[in-house]
């Protein structure tokens, strides 16, 4: 049979059959993708082929098979730092929730996500949430973040997902499409869900006022069908993203200002370091780049963490 997987526990998964009927699935043995060093072999989103096995009269499947993918969102491993981990896939477009505080989302983060999913082909919408509750100068720094982006060619949406701003355009870019939803926890993805589909009723938390950070409600990435036709990703909360097999000369081709420029550098291998006649820094130079985009890719470009709280999108 062959299905799709709609929730991974790490042990067991729920799979979709194309009728519609839901197994909890397994894998058995060693089930390891050629090539492929990975904290979960097997992600939300899969294509899966499996065998039924009945057991005590309860019916459940065993993997045998994953169909290739089209594409998959893919970070460092938290622990394991060599390992990686798919938080999904088969993905249509991602949605990155970002908020300016409570908690904060710094462009490190950002700009490592974009990457990633620029490197996958996947279409990403920054989503600014929170809206209703920004003061003056926070209304001033989402304009400002939203600049930067759209520069670059990124839909920027600015929502509240409490009182119900631009929900409806959400949806209308939802229908129809896989759509995956992430950011750190406490952006308000679980709120942002419900507002789309209240029956869905996924738990929210208060945002921690210790430290000012999201409490994880989402254990596990899971899909669910939505009522006007389209499909949701909900994702756990993501503290840092670490950006996974990329060579150093590919890095600035997945920031499109660069890519655009790449062909202006007088050497075609130009790191955008200190290489002479560098159009990408000319463009720095000039304020047709921004500083922020610029950090970011040196922090990539040298394998550095991801910097939390030292961000400052003015500097």
């Amino acid at each position: 049979m062959t299905g799709t997987v709609y929730k991974s526990t790490g042990s067991w998964y729920t799979v979709k059959t194309l009728n519609g009927k839901f197994y909890e699935c397994r894998i058995k043995g060693k089930f390891r993708l050629q090539g492929f060093k990975s904290t979960n072999p097997i992600a939300v989103g899969d294509t899966v082929v499996f065998d039924l096995e009945t057991k005590n009269d309860a019916e459940t499947g065993v993997i045998k098979r994953i169909e290739e993918r089209e594409n998959y969102i893919v970070r460092k491993s938290v622990n394991l730092s060599k390992q990686t981990h798919i938080i999904a896939s088969n993905i249509d477009q991602v949605f990155l929730l970002i908020t300016i505080d409570n908690p904060p989302t710094f462009a490190s983060f950002i700009d490592r996500f974009l990457v990633t999913a620029e490197a996958y082909s996947i279409k990403t919408i920054l989503v600014f949430n929170k809206i209703d509750t920004y003061d003056e100068e926070k209304v001033l720094e989402v304009k400002y973040m939203k600049n930067i982006y759209k520069t670059i060619g990124y839909d920027c949406i600015s929502i509240s997902a409490k009182t119900g701003k631009n929900i409806d355009r959400i949806k209308n870019i939802m229908k129809d499409k896989v759509s995956m939803f992430a950011g750190h926890s406490g952006v308000g993805k679980s709120t942002l869900v419900n507002a789309i589909e209240p029956g869905l009723d996924l738990k929210t938390k208060e945002i921690s006022n210790q430290h000012m950070q999201g409490q994880h409600t989402t254990t596990f990435a899971e899909m669910f069908d939505l009522s006007f036709g389209a499909k949701i990703i909900d994702t756990p909360g993501i503290k840092g993203f670490g950006v996974v097999d990329m060579e150093r000369e590919e890095v600035g081709d997945y920031f499109p200002e660069f890519f655009q420029l790449k062909q202006d550098c007088k050497f075609n291998n130009c790191l955008h370091l200190k290489e002479p006649k560098c159009a990408v820094k000319k463009a720095l130079e000039n304020d047709k780049i921004s500083y922020s985009r610029y950090r970011s890719y040196l922090q990539i470009l040298e394998g550095e963490d991801e910097h939390y709280r030292t961000d400052n999108w003015n500097e």
